[in-house]
């Protein structure tokens, strides 16, 4: 699996928190920012980073920001994402098994260093369950397909 991952200036510890479990877990990854604690803008990171999933050069990213709303709103526009904001372990799993999402957002402001690492320790971990589910995430793409 290969990993992307970004942050503005507000998901700075969270994402180094995050870049230290995927080495834990031998999982390669490719950190595309930022480096400054001054206020920069989540578009310039979340963008890049969703473009080089749905390209598919990365399996899956992973974006912070302050509230994680910023990130998963811009990496949502471009086509063939599904990034989940995640704040909770049920979610986290539910939005793989169920939304086959390849994209975790998180919030810095909003959970601590322990519980963004059990999150994307379950979001790394779990598979899309598919069946019912497939047809769904289907419609999605489908829309996409014809509107996008």
């Amino acid at each position: 699996m290969k990993v992307a991952i970004a942050s503005d200036h507000g998901g700075i510890n969270i994402r180094e928190e995050i870049k230290s479990l995927l080495e834990e877990l031998n999982i390669e990854y490719v950190d595309f920012g930022c480096e400054c604690k001054t206020s920069v803008d989540y578009p310039d990171y979340a963008l890049p980073v969703a473009e080089k999933v749905a390209k598919g050069e990365f399996d899956k990213g992973i974006l912070i920001c302050g509230t994680g709303i910023g990130m998963s709103i811009a990496a949502n526009k471009v086509k063939g994402i599904r990034c989940a904001l995640v704040h909770d372990t049920f979610s986290a799993k539910a939005t793989r098994e169920h939304n086959d999402s390849n994209i975790l957002a998180m919030g810095e402001r909003v959970i601590g260093p322990g519980l963004a690492r059990d999150i994307a320790k379950i979001w790394l971990s779990t598979d899309f369950e598919g069946g019912r589910h497939e047809n769904r995430v289907g419609k999605i793409t489908k829309y996409e397909a014809e509107h996008i």
